[in-house]
């Protein structure tokens, strides 16, 4: 390069420069104006990648943990669906965590409590349990349950079959708030309170104890905790029989607390989807990253050029602000969390349908 004076300023600025980032670095100082770009993007840029676990394979390696280690040594015998993009974060989502957990025949995962909000989504089994402060949850395949924040819970298995689930929870969204606390109960299963399925009949049917009374006992924000699939799968069902399909989304219902009408958790929103067969949603993206397990059917996943094939409780998730599209090969049924709670607190949230 030739030099002239104005290449011969422009040096001698950046050396200058680079003398002062050396000085300021010990002080936790920084130019903004280096990182500003990277710092304030024009629109979401996921370090998270598009990506599908197949759960047969999933399964196949919980089974062999199952072998080697019991859920009282490993307090939850999970393994985590780590994004590719993600990696060391044990996230599946920049905000949320993934995991497949086994409980085998007359196990107990012990009693605890945590900052972290969970949903146990149930993959396969029938008949196990989630015990949320003392009450049974018996848990049957794709049904939702939650465990809230600071609530104790713990799982057991009294039936001849493992039971697996796919947990979501918020652990990277209390990482970054520097906000976890958790504490174990000094016994493994927490005393039984009410018998189980209480909670359901006093809360389940779009109807609530009278407040105040004696039998209003569940917390008042967020009283329920069990979403059936005997009861939401008819529901989606029934609307798809005779509502006008969403062409971004196919048929779809989100999961409400019945508290408020808003979402299931603080920081986590919940949905079903129904898409009929031969049927293709237009593009659509958004700022939530969204998991999905598919429920039944076969489906594609399409992202631009690149086509992913998804089969029954096979668990795919995608990133913030993906373009994406669904094309159901047969009637396809999707359950999905994703952090839109949390967006939608914090005003952050934003879709665009193509």
């Amino acid at each position: 390069m030739t030099s002239t004076p104005e290449n011969r300023g422009r040096n001698d600025q950046r050396s200058q420069l680079e003398m002062l980032y050396a000085q300021m670095a010990p002080k936790g100082l920084l130019p903004l104006w280096e990182s500003l770009h990277a710092l304030v993007l024009a629109e979401p840029k996921s370090p998270a990648q598009p990506w599908r676990w197949g759960y047969a394979e999933v399964r196949e390696y919980l089974m062999r943990a199952g072998d080697i280690i019991s859920a009282q040594q490993a307090e939850r015998r999970v393994l985590i669906m780590e994004n590719p993009g993600l990696s060391g974060q044990s996230a599946i989502t920049p905000s949320l965590y993934a995991g497949l957990q086994l409980i085998l025949p007359g196990e107990v995962a012990p009693c605890h409590r945590h900052t972290q909000n969970a949903l146990r989504f149930v993959m396969e089994g029938s008949g196990a349990f989630t015990a949320l402060d003392g009450e049974k949850a018996i848990m049957q395949p794709f049904d939702l349950v939650l465990t809230p924040a600071g609530q104790w819970h713990d799982h057991g298995n009294e039936t001849d079959q493992p039971m697996i689930w796919l947990d979501g929870l918020d652990i990277p969204t209390v990482r970054l708030f520097d906000a976890s606390f958790a504490e174990r109960l000094d016994v493994a299963a927490h005393p039984e309170t009410v018998p189980a399925g209480d909670t359901l009949a006093r809360y389940g049917h779009n109807m609530r104890p009278m407040r105040g009374s004696a039998a209003d006992r569940r917390p008042a924000g967020r009283p329920l905790f069990h979403y059936r699939y005997a009861d939401w799968r008819p529901a989606l069902e029934a609307m798809a029989g005779s509502a006008d399909i969403d062409p971004h989304l196919g048929h779809a219902l989100e999961f409400l607390n019945p508290a408020d009408g808003g979402p299931i958790l603080s920081t986590i929103s919940a949905h079903v989807r129904l898409l009929p067969a031969g049927f293709e949603t237009k593009p659509r993206q958004s700022t939530d990253g969204t998991v999905f397990v598919v429920v039944e059917g076969e489906a594609s996943l399409l992202l631009g050029d690149e086509e992913i094939q998804l089969g029954p409780r096979d668990v795919v998730v995608i990133p913030s602000w993906t373009p994406h599209r669904f094309l159901s090969r047969s009637q396809t049924i999707l359950f999905g969390y994703s952090d839109k709670a949390s967006q939608m607190k914090l005003d952050l949230y934003r879709e665009h349908n193509h």
